[in-house]
């Protein structure tokens, strides 16, 4: 038996987390409302805001994803469904907003004007282009169908002389010609009739009113999924329909995984990202095993939901996970966005994290209690409250055994834990707040942008609980 314990015991690392450290004021050349905190999620996507929501089946699906990107940042759709629903979940946001959508629902001039109005419901949309053989040949609007008798055909309701744009059109040219006309459906057809897709006025009012939003370059809001590296199948599905794939894994620093993660490259065109890791080491080894990596995860069991580093007592937790990554990517030579993940609940806590090397932060129980959050509203003791459980937890592990043939037992204990988080309101009230907060927790660093905050953060520790707040046991605060 080995018999230098104590010798580890005494070299081992310091674990840091957010309670252990603050970052000491500097001097600034700007105000707040100054400071950028536009900054990169992974190699292709830029964000104009550096928050991004967590897979977790209780927080990340398309309401999410669409609010958080009309803002600036971006939602990552949870895994634990169907192939068919998390593609539709991204499809969803991919139709959510566009100048010219390319995804359209289409029908028949045959068809029956109570499969047109279903249609319409189902999906949430007040007109339908009329198609035959491939050529625009009318369009319908719920103003076409509303004393329309059920059984008739569409193509006796439906108004055939149809304003149309070019695939050239510009966003000045559509609003004139919808303005012209008072209309607010426009379709974008070819020279030979050809539909090729279409703009509506809803989309062009929403493109001027979230000018920050995440776009891809038809512009659509971005999206990415969380996958398993060894579900192909799904990361090939989801591969056309999302902006990145996230390898969602709770310690990915696995030679199993790495060999997984490599085929997977090769397959996806989108960007990739891995994780969780949270060492120096997993960096590297990440690296030298797979060829292309877009964006990391760091931090392992540091999550509200987490209970890995109760349950295992190990885990890597976030502050610590991210300084490791970015002093691997400075002796590497590299430039890969870090996702610093697991409990942020603060914009001081994600200020940390930006400010020791992360580019963006990942947060769960913060986008939990938004009202677009998965889960209903429930009312305990006169006040609301929002579900939430760790994608570890007992019954969040049982759902995806059921759904994802590739989740596997390798593990025979629960690392999550659920139960709810306070309500919030909507996802842009807390977005507002966490910006703010932000900026002025920059602002204190005196620092103009992410990248000048890696260059000019000095830290202190915190060593005595006086410094939390000084003098704050000495005030009542009303409801006390």
């Amino acid at each position: 038996m080995p018999n230098n314990f104590y010798r580890r015991l005494i070299e081992a690392s310091n674990l840091f987390s957010f309670r252990d450290y603050l970052v000491i004021p500097g001097r600034s050349e700007v105000e707040p409302s100054q400071i950028a905190i536009a900054s990169t999620f992974s190699t292709n996507i830029k964000v104009n805001l550096p928050f991004i929501s967590s897979p977790m089946d209780t927080v990340t699906e398309s309401g999410t994803a669409i609010a958080l990107a009309r803002l600036g940042g971006l939602g990552v759709i949870h895994r634990n469904m169907s192939i068919e629903e998390q593609v539709e979940q991204a499809k969803k946001v991919k139709r959510a907003e566009s100048f010219i959508i390319r995804d359209v629902f289409t029908i028949s001039p045959g068809t029956k004007v109570k499969d047109a109005i279903e249609i319409m419901t189902k999906n949430s949309i007040s007109g339908l282009p009329v198609v035959e053989s491939e050529r625009l040949v009318g369009i319908l609007t719920k103003r076409d169908v509303s004393f329309a008798e059920m059984g008739t055909d569409v193509s006796s309701v439906m108004t055939k002389n149809v304003i149309t744009a070019s695939p050239t059109a510009t966003v000045e040219e559509a609003k004139r010609t919808m303005h012209e006309h008072r209309i607010e459906k426009l379709p974008v057809v070819d020279k030979d009739g050809k539909l090729h897709g279409l703009i509506t006025i809803k989309d062009i009012y929403s493109r001027e009113k979230y000018s920050a939003a995440t776009r891809d370059s038809q512009g659509r809001l971005m999206v990415a999924a969380a996958v398993s590296p060894f579900d192909i199948d799904r990361a090939m599905a989801l591969d056309h329909h999302v902006d990145a794939l996230v390898c969602d894994v709770a310690h990915f620093h696995n030679s199993n995984i790495f060999n997984a993660a490599r085929r997977m490259a090769k397959e996806i065109s989108v960007d990739l990202v891995i994780g969780n890791i949270g060492t120096a080491q997993a960096l590297k080894d990440s690296v030298s095993a797979i060829e292309r990596v877009d964006g990391i995860r760091a931090g392992i069991g540091s999550g509200s939901t987490c209970i890995t580093s109760v349950v295992t007592k190990a885990g890597a937790p976030t502050l610590f996970a991210v300084a490791e990554m970015a002093d691997a990517m400075e002796e590497l030579d590299l430039e890969i966005p870090i996702i610093a993940d697991g409990g942020i609940r603060t914009p001081g806590d994600a200020m940390l994290s930006l400010a020791v090397g992360a580019s963006t932060v990942m947060m769960g129980n913060v986008f939990a209690g938004c009202s677009e959050s998965p889960g209903n509203l429930i009312k305990i003791g006169g006040k609301y409250y929002k579900p939430i459980r760790g994608m570890g937890s007992a019954s969040a592990r049982e759902k995806r055994f059921a759904v994802d043939r590739y989740a596997s037992m390798a593990k025979g204990i629960a690392e999550g834990v659920e139960g709810y988080v306070s309500y919030r309101g909507d996802l842009q009230i807390v977005m507002d707040e966490f910006s703010a907060g932000l900026k002025a927790a920059l602002g204190y660093a005196g620092a103009s942008n992410i990248k000048n905050l890696w260059e000019k953060a000095r830290f202190g520790t915190v060593v005595s609980a006086p410094s939390e707040g000084a003098g704050m046991k000495d005030i009542i605060l009303p409801g006390d």
